[in-house]
């Protein structure tokens, strides 16, 4: 990673698939639309039931190529024992001062799995840490993203923005179809978590919700902690009746 990597947006999962399945389409709209776009994964997932770290690393290349993003970065943290510490803080705060996102899209903070909760924990504060001058990290500059957005897929909530992926939605299921040891179905191997007993129906099923109600036929949605301005509210995005 050399020190003229910056990128525009970094997007960021516990492990590898989580990005393509929650914010995939979101992703690669943004890499169309000219931006520079990296995935940072907190994991290797070492942990998962099926397949393994380096197969999981091949799957992750898969998916990066096919969605256009400038890099991929792995914070190596222990797969299913995500800690929000110092020691992983520092980690995080070298990888954001190196690229200097100005958005970073991150998990919703309420998730069913344990590494999907903490690992917006650990972004948030490593954001803070991060712009801090005296924060100590050789010759990166201090940095803070100036948008923070989160995306979920497993969890019912109300979104604060619903993105159109409708032109983007077979990218990211070839992108997530790289993920072939994950789910593949396969009878003598674990059962999975119920979303993915077939995962490109519970996307398009999802995604075509969300899509329905921004009237596109496929969306993404997101929360955003801050409330945003409107400057015309004559010409907002939705119609109430």
């Amino acid at each position: 990673m050399a020190k003229d990597d910056k990128v525009d947006v970094l997007a960021v999962g516990a492990h590898r698939d989580d990005v393509e399945i929650t914010c995939g389409g979101t992703v690669h709209k943004l890499v169309q639309k000219g931006y520079k776009v990296a995935i940072l994964d907190l994991t290797m997932g070492e942990m998962g039931s099926r397949g393994s770290a380096g197969l999981r690393e091949e799957e992750a290349d898969c998916a990066a190529k096919i969605l256009g993003v400038n890099s991929r970065f792995n914070l190596g943290l222990p797969d299913a024992f995500i800690e929000n510490k110092r020691e992983n803080r520092m980690k995080a705060v070298k990888i954001l001062r190196q690229l200097k996102p100005e958005l970073l899209i991150l998990p919703y903070p309420e998730q069913r799995h344990p590494d999907h909760r903490k690992t917006p924990q650990l972004m948030y504060d490593a954001c803070h840490l991060s712009g801090l001058s005296k924060v100590e990290t050789g010759d990166l500059e201090p940095h803070r993203p100036s948008r923070i957005i989160y995306s979920t897929s497993f969890l019912q909530f109300k979104p604060s923005i619903i993105i159109d992926i409708t032109e983007q939605m077979d990218i990211k299921l070839k992108a997530v179809a790289c993920y072939d040891s994950q789910f593949k179905p396969d009878p003598d191997k674990p059962v999975v978590y119920p979303p993915a007993f077939d995962i490109n129906e519970f996307i398009l099923t999802d995604a075509r919700y969300h899509g329905f109600r921004i009237e596109k036929k496929y969306g993404e949605p997101f929360f955003v902690k801050e409330t945003m301005m409107i400057d015309d509210p004559v010409n907002l995005s939705v119609r109430s009746i």
